[in-house]
């Protein structure tokens, strides 16, 4: 018996000695072996990281206008198990629904899917889920979207007698997104970057790296229930902003732009239409437009892919004749062209093809100058291959540029395509057709070559990368001469027989681009478009183009449009009435907008623009703020009644335009009321706004017709209807238009469909 128990107490003994030796090694193991890794894991659940966003940098228009930036938006979560406890699920899905729908959603459509929002369950469907977004009708929606939904918040409230600071199950979270306060203006060249905040396309995707800047990140170390530990570890990074990018383009010629389009758009229903202006001595683009357009604001309302192509880089096509510029200028510099010289227009016959002028009979025996301004295909390939020959030929369509892509700093560029090889082709080639097919930057490049005394440039849209804090220029890109293509003599020549094409008003083929005001330069172009699947031209199809620039004794702008399969009745004579208006109208307003003077000498031409400092107002007298202002050079706007200056914008030392006006208050601005506004352009109707610290919302585009206060104090806001200053209308029910102080500004309209921020 006592050996049993012996026994027993040795095995119980052995047992526990065994599990002590193994407990020890245990906390061996855990607190030498694996201390190092234990310590960093638990360091990674003490301590919180959080990634700071970079602002992303603004891209603004040559004079610092802005045309995409940083703003803040809102999005819409509802919590379906509070709104199910207030039984209010058709209340809140109605009243969003009515505050969120598009145009493109029908309201029950979307009346559906915020119910289904609203009454959303948890994965195992035991009960309602307590969170959920409503993508992309209340995802980063605008201030006044925002706005409504707080009233409504606010009625449901009401409803349900509940305080002012309760949750009814909708919550508004505050974000950053991507604004384009133009909305369409622009849009080709800027693209968008999507909800994510992604950059798709665009300059926003070509210069992602320069605009979306670097994340920074701040950790600390915190308590189990994530408050920060007293004398915690903190690591701080601070994020940096991404840079701003200025661009070559004007805002007010964009505009001038796209309302011409606009209106050809409305007349001839083209399949697209193109626009490019550049100034053709540096080769910076002035402005780019395309339709189809978009909205980059709602991107995602556009259904056609197609609608986001910008087809002045990005696509090709027959020329036509305004390709005729290459064999004119290369038989003026060869020394080969004759303008008086004779021959017989109507057919030619290349081996065994026959090619006929547009008329197919001809004209007769006719100068080959009457030939470039009738637009004869015969007499330019007489000029091209029996007089040039076809290697020479080939040689200048290189010169100029066009087998290669012109590296235009924008995305998605394709180079043109030159693929002669026989007689004939090298014959149509010498009027823009068969194997010549070309982009609408190459051509705008080569005409610019004539313009600018024969520098074939580099076409660029990015000016200069500048500091967002500072505004200074961190990079700067100067005009680039890529190759002299013709002498400054034969530029000069090329340009006086364009000036005839258009001035000639007998038999000019451009002479509805004929200005009294511009001389102008040009050439029309009507190729017709190869049969889909097939090797045959239609008959009834055409591309119509035109390219022309102005003055020209001194070009200052160049545009050239292009319209696809224009609607006209199967009649191509009517093709120089599609384009011709739209070239009068933007170039007419952008040299009047330049300052460029008038050939009529009864015409008032205001000077061209200098930038100027603005003097410090402060303090001093009305009289004596005017007397300063009219010494500068400088238009001033005096507001209320006082002693002395109290405020004034811009501040003193800010670098303007001679054109800008400076304003100054003699008393509070709060104290006043908004001034009428009737007859100003919209950018002197923003700054006298943002001047009041008022809200201002704009419909259409143009100079104000009529405004509409609400509000008082720092909660006034204003309604601006503007009218182009061609509608008779837009002041007819109004009152007369403020006066421009003197000197008046020459700034026409700007294309800005934005609210005017309340700081100046």
């Amino acid at each position: 018996m006592t050996k049993k128990i012996k026994l027993r107490s040795l095995l119980i003994g052995g047992f526990f000695t065994l599990l002590f030796v193994v407990l020890i090694s245990k906390v061996y193991w855990i607190q030498v072996v694996e201390a190092s890794w234990l310590l960093g894991e638990a360091e990674k659940k003490w301590e919180t990281d959080k990634v700071l966003t970079p602002v992303r940098g603004s891209i603004l228009d040559r004079n610092n206008k802005v045309l995409a930036v940083e703003a803040t938006s809102y999005t819409i979560a509802l919590n379906p198990k509070m709104i199910d406890g207030y039984h209010i699920a058709e209340n809140v899905t109605q009243g969003l629904a009515e505050i969120l729908k598009e145009s493109d959603v029908t309201k029950p459509t979307l009346v559906n899917k915020i119910r289904e929002r609203a009454t959303k369950m948890k994965p195992d469907g035991t009960d309602f889920a307590v969170y959920t977004e409503i993508r992309n009708e209340g995802w980063k929606i605008e201030k006044e979207k925002a706005d409504q939904v707080r009233t409504l918040i606010s009625e449901l409230q009401t409803k349900l007698k509940l305080s002012a600071k309760a949750n009814v199950g909708i919550t508004i979270l505050e974000d950053k997104k991507r604004y384009y306060p133009g909305e369409t203006l622009a849009s080709h060249i800027l693209g968008y970057t999507n909800k994510e905040g992604e950059a798709a396309i665009g300059l926003e995707l070509k210069l992602d790296q320069t605009l979306k800047g670097v994340p920074g990140m701040l950790s600390y170390e915190k308590d189990g229930k994530g408050v920060e530990l007293p004398d915690s570890k903190i690591n701080f990074k601070p994020a940096q902003d991404g840079n701003n990018v200025r661009l070559t383009i004007d805002k007010n010629i964009q505009f001038y732009l796209e309302n011409a389009l606009e209106k050809v758009n409305d007349k001839w229903h083209p399949k697209s239409l193109t626009a490019i202006a550049v100034d053709p001595q540096t080769m910076e683009i002035l402005g780019m437009a395309n339709t189809p357009t978009f909205n980059p604001n709602t991107y995602w309302t556009i259904k056609d892919q197609s609608d986001f192509k910008n087809n002045a880089v990005a696509s090709r096509y027959e020329p036509g004749s305004t390709f005729k510029l290459v064999t004119l200028a290369a038989t003026v510099e060869e020394g080969l062209f004759n303008p008086n010289e004779m021959y017989q227009s109507g057919m030619i016959r290349v081996e065994d093809r026959e090619l006929h002028d547009h008329n197919r009979v001809g004209w007769g025996k006719i100068s080959f100058l009457d030939g470039l301004k009738r637009s004869s295909n015969v007499a330019f390939v007489k000029l091209g291959i029996e007089k040039l020959t076809s290697p020479k030929l080939k040689d200048y369509i290189t010169k100029f540029g066009f087998d290669q892509k012109t590296n235009i700093d924008m995305p998605n560029e394709v180079s043109g395509l030159i693929d002669m090889k026989y007689p004939s082709e090298f014959a149509t080639a010498t009027y823009g057709q068969g194997k010549v097919v070309v982009t609408a930057i190459q051509q705008t490049a080569a005409y610019a070559a004539m313009a600018n005394g024969g520098k074939l440039m580099w076409p660029h849209i990015v000016k200069d990368i500048v500091d967002p804090k500072t505004g200074k220029s961190i990079q700067s890109f100067a005009p680039q001469v890529v190759r002299q293509v013709v002498s400054e003599k034969t530029a000069k020549l090329v340009t006086g027989y364009l000036e005839q094409v258009v001035s000639d008003q007998e038999i000019g083929t451009g002479k509805l681009a004929f200005m009294e005001d511009y001389r102008v330069a040009g050439k029309t172009g009507t190729a017709n478009l190869v049969l889909p699947g097939e090797k045959t031209y239609s008959t009834d199809s055409w591309v119509i183009s035109f390219i022309g620039y102005a003055p020209a004794e001194n070009p200052r702008i160049l545009v050239t449009l292009i319209a696809d399969q224009p609607d006209l009745g199967g009649n191509y004579h009517l093709g120089g009435q599609v384009l011709a208006p739209a070239f009068k109208e933007i170039v007419g307003e952008s040299l009047q907008y330049m300052g460029v003077a008038s050939n009529k000498q009864t015409k008032m031409v205001t000077k061209p623009a200098n930038k100027l400092t603005v003097p410090n107002f402060a303090d001093v007298t009305s009289e004596s703020a005017k007397a300063t202002a009219k010494e500068s050079g400088l238009s001033l706007e005096v507001f209320g009644k006082g002693a002395k200056v109290v405020d004034q914008f811009p501040k003193a030392g800010t670098e303007i335009l001679s054109t800008q006006r400076i304003y100054v208050a003699m008393q509070t601005v709060d104290e006043m009321p908004l001034p009428n506004l009737v007859g100003r352009s919209l950018r002197d109707a923003v700054e006298t706004c943002s001047f009041f610290k008022v809200d201002c919302q704009t419909a259409g585009e143009g100079y104000v017709s009529d405004q509409a206060t609400t509000g008082e104090g720092e909660g006034r806001s204003v309604t601006l209807q503007l009218k182009p200053l061609s509608d008779k209308s837009s002041t007819a029910s109004s009152s007369t238009p403020t006066p421009s102080p003197t000197p008046a500004s020459n700034t026409k309209t700007e294309a800005q469909r934005s609210t005017a921020k309340k700081t100046p």
